[in-house]
């Protein structure tokens, strides 16, 4: 059931990556909402399952999207924040700990950006305040997302309980 779960969940993540995209200036990039699923996938699947559906999901979407050089990159940084954010939600003070999880993605692209080919350090600088606003988005909408999920299965659950 997890595995069937977390193929529909990487679906998401994909669709929620390539339906939105805010080009950024002088760079090629974009600033999309995936890293809101993908943190939605760390919480809800456990960091195991939340891992492969966040870092599959979002490696997919750079493969639709034509941005081929960054698929490999992409499936570590997102996998891993998929991840973290699987450990980390566990903890009572997630709302604190979770951004961990956005700033491991950010420095995962910094480090990749600085490194590759054509952009280097200057562009990595250019993209880093846009992939800070992606973090924090995608960290605190994914909270919010897993809230209301978690939400309206437990108010479901109680009115099961009371038909009975």
């Amino acid at each position: 059931m997890k595995a069937f779960l977390t193929v529909m969940l990487a679906g998401a993540v994909a669709a929620l990556t390539i339906a939105i995209r805010i080009p950024i200036p002088g760079t090629g990039g974009y600033l999309n909402f995936g890293d809101i699923a993908v943190i939605f996938c760390g919480l809800f699947l456990g960091k195991k399952w939340g891992a492969v559906a966040g870092g599959v999901g979002s490696a997919l979407a750079d493969i639709l999207g034509g941005f081929f050089i960054f698929a490999p990159i992409t499936l570590v940084a997102k996998g891993l924040e998929g991840l973290i954010a699987g450990i980390l939600g566990q903890s009572k003070l997630r709302v604190i700990t979770l951004p961990l999880a956005g700033l491991t993605m950010l420095t995962i692209y910094f480090i990749a950006e600085t490194l590759l080919p054509g952009m280097g350090l200057g562009a990595a600088l250019s993209e880093l305040p846009f992939n800070l606003i992606q973090a924090f988005v995608g960290v605190y909408g994914g909270l919010l997302v897993f809230y209301l999920v978690n939400k309206a299965f437990i108010e479901k659950k109680g009115k099961k309980e009371k038909a009975s």
